[in-house]
């Protein structure tokens, strides 16, 4: 028999009215109506089966996540620590759960002594989520590491095993929905040295706390890059580091990053986003496209008009 989410919920596996807010790194945002973490892809696959057609959001590590001031009426959904382990092969590659971060799998590629992966250290994501986004950076993307993906379709259960061919990865772009789940994945490295792999992690680390904005509540690159250029070098152009809308401002220090103070709202960050938008567009003719996720309701906003 399969289950629904009230029974999913009468057993302890979903909870209800759980605040979002503190899962995201911006920390603010209203509570989702549906809660479930699942540990395995056998609980992945039992809550898929139960959703019906509820509204859904995967939180990962909540790094490019807004979660409206309101909540999320739906179900949210954080892969459990379960889905997170990392194992190297003896042949070089290394298979991962979807919830495992990033920074912690280009860690245990340097351990190890195999290479290909320190580009990880930079993105503060999940590997589900860098799969689904093809996330990159310093030149490097997923798709030119990852082997192959174990996906759950939350809207039936399925699970299927997609090569990164399959996944049509291009820039920030995978055929992955909104429903789609990364269990797991497979990634090949090169043969390096713990010494060498470590010494570009501290590199790359060394290059994020000078360029980008530590310590400051963000949720990375705003927008994606536009063909032959940069979204931070377009902003910047326009003199509007340190603008800002209600709590939420351009970063001084890296202008693709919108930074949140403590009295900011999910709504200032939405606003902002939109206003930035405009402003750029209708100086170069250039409409920025967005790589942060809202999810919830938010008021509506005039800027998103403009454009394209």
């Amino acid at each position: 028999m399969i289950a629904t989410l009230d029974d999913l919920v009468a057993r302890g596996l979903v909870a209800e009215n759980v605040v979002l807010g503190s899962l995201t790194t911006y920390k603010f945002g209203g509570p989702a109506r549906y809660f479930a973490e699942p540990a395995s892809e056998a609980d992945l696959v039992e809550l898929g089966m139960a959703l019906g057609d509820e509204p859904i959001v995967v939180i990962g590590r909540g790094s490019n996540l807004v979660i409206a001031d309101r909540g999320f009426d739906g179900v949210a959904v954080r892969l459990g620590t379960g889905l997170g382990q990392i194992e190297v092969s003896t042949d070089g590659r290394i298979r991962t759960g979807g919830a495992a971060s990033l920074p912690q799998l280009a860690r245990t590629s340097a351990k190890a002594g195999r290479g290909g992966l320190e580009w990880c250290v930079g993105v503060p994501g999940s590997v589900g989520g860098a799969v689904k986004m093809n996330a990159g950076c310093h030149g490097t993307e997923t798709s030119q590491w990852l082997v192959e993906a174990s996906v759950v379709d939350l809207r039936s259960g399925d699970v299927r095993t997609r090569t990164a061919q399959e996944l049509d990865l291009s820039y920030r772009h995978s055929n992955l929905r909104s429903d789609d789940v990364v269990a797991s994945a497979v990634f090949r490295t090169v043969e390096s040295t713990v010494a060498d792999a470590e010494a570009e992690l501290r590199r790359i680390t060394a290059w994020r706390k000078e360029n980008q904005p530590g310590g400051t509540l963000n949720a990375g690159s705003v927008f994606k890059n536009p063909p032959g250029d940069s979204a931070g070098r377009l902003i910047d152009s326009l003199g509007l580091k340190g603008f800002g809308v209600g709590g939420a401002s351009v970063s001084d220090r890296h202008a693709n990053f919108f930074v949140a103070a403590p009295e900011a709202s999910a709504q200032d960050v939405f606003d902002l986003v939109w206003a930035v938008r405009r402003l750029v567009g209708e100086e170069s003719d250039v409409w920025l496209q967005p790589e942060l996720v809202f999810a919830g309701e938010f008021e509506p906003c005039p800027d998103q008009e403009a454009g394209p």
